[in-house]
């Protein structure tokens, strides 16, 4: 058997289990499986990240910094575009097939025995998320990395990532998502994220609503750590256009950085880098020492950010952005109005069923000149129909496609019939591997399809 082979079964032995979307308030089980694997969470530092948007894009920026001091990093991020390898990068690229598998061979022996415990106890065994969180920490000690980025799955205070203890913990915008879950205020929601804040951390946060500021410090406060905030103890004080992204004036915990370079398109982005600064600031000199110009200019010019504002297609312009909720929808149609030169957006929406449509439809139809309403390659996809009703109601120009072919090639030759016209796709991540995927195949860079 191959490696690649190898590495598909140990995901094909991952779906097996309770998926993603089956959560419990339950970290202890995992926490237990570490327990008998010698804790390898304890092997390097963390730092911890959470959030409601832009904490995948924080992360990546994070990490990339990080390694441009000289450090070993592991980066653990959900969910993956297009294989799950993708979800543990080890110095920047995904883990190689062999360490996975290895790493599987080394927590399966004890899988039985905490699924025993488990059934024993009454509960269902290890989920899917459970055993990803225990394989992506046993290989980042297998590596070994220095430093593991690691983004929170959901939540915070019971997600299977706060078994590790974090040396600094790092807040992207909080709004409502998985309101079912993580509880139907902005407040009851911030509480929850608030647990991975660990005694005598350093704590940095994006700026806040008044409701989640509030709770953060508290938290913060409580358990002795100390916080940092956006627009306070640091800032991104102006972005310009660049070409193929911006450049960032950042005022950092330990000083100011003039116009670094990004390679990310959009406002948010810079805010996230200015996050990302005052993370790294936190982790390497306690938010005390300044970065080094030659360092931090390395880093942020090579962060990419797959599936974020990520440009797939030319001739015509087609980006990608995995906006999936009214937070990140808002934030692509800034983006889409401040970062490009372009007239008339084509936007080709698919969504799942628990997200809020209408609050995503709200956000990004004033920016489109047209919509095209399409359904994710997932059981849980909401229909293109019920998206197009929708759009209708609202008055704006539809078609649905059923396939994100079939939109795509709509969107793409309504594109194609006007200058300065684009696409953009959007609403799902599952879409979003869905296009990029779909734009390799079919050469959208070279101009083909």
């Amino acid at each position: 058997m191959s490696d690649r082979e190898r590495a598909d079964a140990v995901y094909d032995a991952l779906l097996e289990r309770a998926g993603e979307r089956w959560v419990q308030p339950r970290r202890e089980r995992t926490a237990r499986a570490l327990e008998l694997l010698a804790d390898p969470q304890s092997a390097y530092r963390v730092v911890h990240v959470t959030g409601t948007n832009g904490k995948t894009s924080t992360a990546r920026i994070i990490e990339r910094i990080i390694r441009a001091h000289g450090l070993r990093t592991g980066l653990f991020t959900s969910p993956h575009l297009t294989r799950f390898t993708e979800r543990i990068l080890i110095d920047g690229e995904p883990i190689a097939d062999a360490a996975v598998a290895d790493a599987w061979d080394e927590i399966e022996p004890i899988i039985g025995i905490v699924d025993a415990e488990l059934a024993e106890a009454g509960e269902e065994p290890l989920t899917f998320f459970e055993l990803l969180t225990v394989l992506a920490f046993a290989a980042c000690a297998d590596a070994p990395v220095d430093v593991l980025v690691l983004e929170v799955g959901m939540g915070g205070e019971w997600d299977s990532t706060n078994t590790a203890d974090g040396d600094v913990a790092v807040f992207a915008p909080i709004a409502m998502d998985h309101a079912d879950r993580l509880g139907d205020t902005i407040a009851k929601i911030a509480q929850v994220k608030a647990g991975i804040i660990k005694p005598g951390a350093r704590v940095v946060s994006a700026r806040q609503t008044a409701e989640a500021e509030a709770v953060l410090r508290r938290v913060a406060d409580e358990r002795g750590a100390a916080i940092a905030f956006e627009g306070a103890e640091f800032a991104l004080e102006d972005d310009k256009l660049a070409v193929g992204g911006q450049l960032a004036s950042i005022r950092g915990l330990a000083g100011a950085y003039e116009e670094q370079y990004i390679p990310l398109f959009g406002h948010h982005q810079g805010e996230n880098a200015a996050l990302a600064v005052a993370a790294v600031e936190s982790l390497i000199g306690d938010g005390a020492q300044q970065i080094a110009d030659n360092v931090l200019a390395e880093g942020l010019q090579e962060v990419v950010s797959p599936g974020r504002l990520q440009l797939i297609g030319i001739d015509p312009t087609v980006v990608v952005d995995a906006a999936h909720n009214p937070h990140g929808a808002a934030a692509l149609a800034a983006a889409l109005r401040g970062s490009f030169d372009i007239e008339e957006w084509g936007i080709v929406l698919g969504v799942l069923d628990d997200k809020d449509a209408a609050g995503i439809i709200a956000q990004l139809g004033p920016v489109a000149a047209h919509l095209f309403v399409t359904e994710p390659d997932s059981p849980r996809a909401a229909s293109a129909d019920f998206l197009a009703d929708l759009i209708e109601a609202a008055g704006q120009r539809v078609t649905v496609g059923r396939d994100l072919a079939e939109a795509a090639d709509a969107a793409r030759a309504w594109a194609a019939e006007g200058d300065k016209r684009a696409v953009a796709i959007a609403g799902s991540v599952v879409l979003a591997g869905e296009a990029i995927a779909l734009s390799e195949e079919d050469g959208w860079k070279g101009g083909e399809g």
